[in-house]
């Protein structure tokens, strides 16, 4: 008889080890140099479990395009073995008309990303979004008015710093939106210096915890080190950047180099799957099948001997090292068409969602989306008709099975 197979797919997260030791290198100016943020950061993440190996060229008032022909600067690209190479442009240059950001500053940022990836191929270039002058730009208020405001300023900073990291597939750092909520919510911590530009101790700190959260995707809230600040503001700079950074991690493009694990399955009969992957970012394979057996191709065909519940566990490997996991449920079962006729339910749709019909005996109906996650469960009678609303155009996976394992299967799109 020909075997039923339901699959239930669970997809994995890209996750980062603990205790990890990383080289990150700086490029910037004064934004990064005061206070000697590459040294907090490393001592944050010492504090933390983590070793960071930091370097840094930050001459002040530099732009990207300076750094592009400075000695120092490339000397250290050229250096290579890089895992994070951290850039800040120039702290107004970005806030200025997007002409002007796409003239000035776009085509050095892609310069040194290049450059960085030519030496340090699983370098993460981390663009650093910085903040808006506490009253805003009043030197360039008169030719350009967004930034007379420091939320205007602001607003182009975001802009800016997150265009340049989705052009070059690299992350951000969105040190400025952290800037924001703490200006926001928590008025009483001064975040600048005398100058309302440049950051106080308690700026620098809130950044150090931004860059840690963006390198590493885990909080720095109980973090030992807290620099110079009383132990109930480093909390709470803590708690924001950890907030802004992890919730968003789509936002600031954080992870958009990991390897995606997408495998897909198909029934061949007679205990027979197709396994391929559509995965991204992702130069090796591994399968394991669940029944002793495994593969590093990425389409192949496998037999299954007996009958039985296989958990698939397939995992997606880029060049650096980087994985991603996927597992999933192969339920084989003994089930033919005779049996399935047994189980006497038909599921069709109508406008209001699924009807399901059913003479036999009462059951369980699972409901899946399109990537084998499981959506709903409901409790079905031995005879008559029942309605279980969806949405129109929801496309829905169905298994139904009684108290006696008899199963059926199908596809169902609401119109």
């Amino acid at each position: 008889m020909k075997p039923i197979l339901v699959f239930l797919a669970t997809i994995g997260t890209c996750s980062l080890a603990s205790a990890q030791s990383k080289h990150v290198l700086f490029i910037g100016n004064s934004y990064t140099s005061v206070n000697d943020l590459p040294e907090m950061t490393r001592q944050l993440a010492l504090s933390l479990g983590d070793t960071l190996v930091v370097a840094s060229s930050s001459p002040g008032g530099y732009t990207f395009q300076q750094h592009t022909t400075n000695a120092a600067t490339q000397g250290l690209i050229d250096q290579g073995n890089w895992d994070f190479v951290v850039l800040q442009e120039q702290s107004q240059l970005p806030s200025f008309p997007p002409s002007q950001v796409a003239s000035e500053c776009l085509p050095y940022a892609a310069q040194l990303v290049d450059s960085i990836r030519a030496h340090s191929p699983c370098a993460e270039p981390v663009f650093y979004m910085t903040w808006g002058r506490q009253n805003g730009d009043a030197q360039n208020c008169a030719s350009w008015p967004p930034v007379c405001t420091y939320e205007g300023m602001q607003q182009q900073l975001r802009q800016s710093y997150l265009q340049m990291a989705e052009d070059n597939s690299s992350s951000c750092a969105p040190a400025g939106m952290a800037w924001k909520r703490v200006r926001a919510e928590y008025p009483a911590i001064n975040l600048y210096s005398s100058d309302g530009s440049h950051p106080s101790v308690a700026g620098s700190y809130l950044v150090a915890c931004t860059m840690y959260s963006t390198f590493f995707r885990t909080g720095t809230v109980g973090a030992s080190f807290v620099s110079s600040l009383d132990a109930a503001t480093a909390s709470t700079l803590q708690q924001v950047a950890s907030s802004v950074v992890l919730d968003s991690l789509d936002t600031w493009n954080i992870g958009v180099n990991d390897p995606v694990a997408l495998p897909e399955h198909q029934d061949q009969g007679d205990g027979n799957v197709l396994f391929s992957e559509n995965s991204v970012n992702a130069t090796s394979h591994f399968w394991d099948l669940g029944d002793g057996s495994t593969s590093t191709e990425n389409s192949f065909t496998h037999t299954y001997a007996a009958n039985g519940t296989y958990t698939v566990v397939y995992v997606a490997m880029d060049a650096c090292g980087r994985t991603d996991t996927s597992s999933f449920v192969v339920n084989m079962t003994s089930a033919g068409i005779g049996e399935l006729d047994k189980a006497r339910v038909w599921v069709t749709s109508d406008s209001q969602g699924l009807l399901v019909i059913n003479d036999g005996s009462a059951g369980s109906l699972d409901l899946f989306d399109l990537q084998g996650r499981r959506v709903a469960v409901h409790a079905i009678g031995a005879t008559g008709k029942e309605q279980v609303p969806l949405p129109s155009g929801t496309a829905v996976v169905w298994r139904f099975q009684t108290a006696g394992e008899r199963v059926g299967s199908g596809l169902v799109v609401i119109p």
